[in-house]
């Protein structure tokens, strides 16, 4: 049985990944200085033990991104995907402005009220952009953090300059289209047998949430995460580990070399034959360099 709380389309699903992590959805209340009234928060968890890991998706996207990485980690550990505020299948409560800062304040809560201990921090894409503003900000929270295929060195979206009546809301029915969508999943993989029904099903279910295109137009027009500029990176302290995909075509492959060498404890890893999204197309080698930085002392 899938949630309630889930769009009806979670039904279309065939993949036993999908399917499993789906059903396991759960959601909690949180209560954050951002409004009165507690936000709804979607996430996934699995596994004990070992210091907690706590997944972050991209743009756009939800927990059901980490469908084939997170019950590789959780063997091991205590693991968490959440979607972010603005994002996912998490409540899109009116009044708020979608924004880099509300989502950080918001991640803080949800880390406070159910997890309430440091975590090996994992940020993919948009994600990893956000895990580098939550270190910055909450450094005792994180011990080691991952970047993969990260953003964080470009500026914000170029969907901004749509941001406005009537091409704010074009704009995000564009994003909207089937044809658009799998257009872009087959930019990100490498291995275009990857772009399954399934797994656009996977990256276009949260389009069906109340709010959607509201939400999505507010943080994009905010700027969304701007580039972080080398003396912000060098402050970062905790142990990092790059995974990048060889053949990335949605960022290139340029920033990785940056990041390496602008955060000062870090290590940077290829991730061969994959494009954009490692923790998709090779979860099984992606998932190992992580165990193994978190087995590092």
């Amino acid at each position: 049985m899938f949630p309630s709380f889930l769009p009806s389309a979670v039904g279309q699903l065939t993949d036993p990944a999908s399917i499993a992590l789906a059903q396991s959805v759960q959601s909690q209340a949180i209560a954050t200085p951002l409004t009165n009234q507690p936000i709804t928060t979607t996430y996934v968890t699995q596994g004990s033990g070992g210091t907690p890991i706590l997944l972050i998706h991209g743009f756009d996207s939800s927990v059901l991104e980490f469908r084939r990485i997170l019950p590789l980690l959780a063997v091991d550990h205590e693991t968490w995907g959440v979607d972010l505020l603005g994002f996912g299948f998490t409540d899109r409560l009116a009044g708020i402005k979608f924004s880099p800062d509300v989502i950080k304040t918001h991640l803080y809560h949800f880390w406070k009220t159910l997890i309430n201990q440091p975590v090996i921090l994992i940020g993919a894409s948009m994600g990893g952009a956000a895990a580098i503003d939550f270190t910055l900000t909450y450094p005792k929270v994180v011990q080691k953090l991952v970047l993969i295929d990260s953003a964080g060195l470009q500026r914000g979206s170029p969907l901004s300059k749509l941001m406005f009546p009537p091409l704010d809301y074009l704009a995000t029915e564009i994003l909207r289209n089937p044809k658009i969508r799998s257009s872009i999943s087959r930019a990100a993989y490498k291995n275009p047998s990857l772009v399954s029904l399934d797994a656009l099903c996977c990256g276009a279910l949260h389009l069906q949430m109340p709010s959607w295109s509201q939400a999505l137009i507010a943080f994009t027009k905010s700027g969304g995460y701007r580039s972080f500029s080398m003396q912000k990176l060098s402050q970062i302290v905790q142990p990092t580990l790059i995974l990048w995909g060889d053949d990335d075509k949605i960022l290139g492959t340029a920033d990785a070399q940056k990041f390496n060498r602008a955060i000062p404890h870090s290590t940077l890893i290829w991730i061969q034959n994959c494009g954009h999204l490692p923790h998709l197309e090779n979860p099984q080698v992606t998932a190992q360099h992580i165990l193994e930085l978190c087995k590092k002392g």
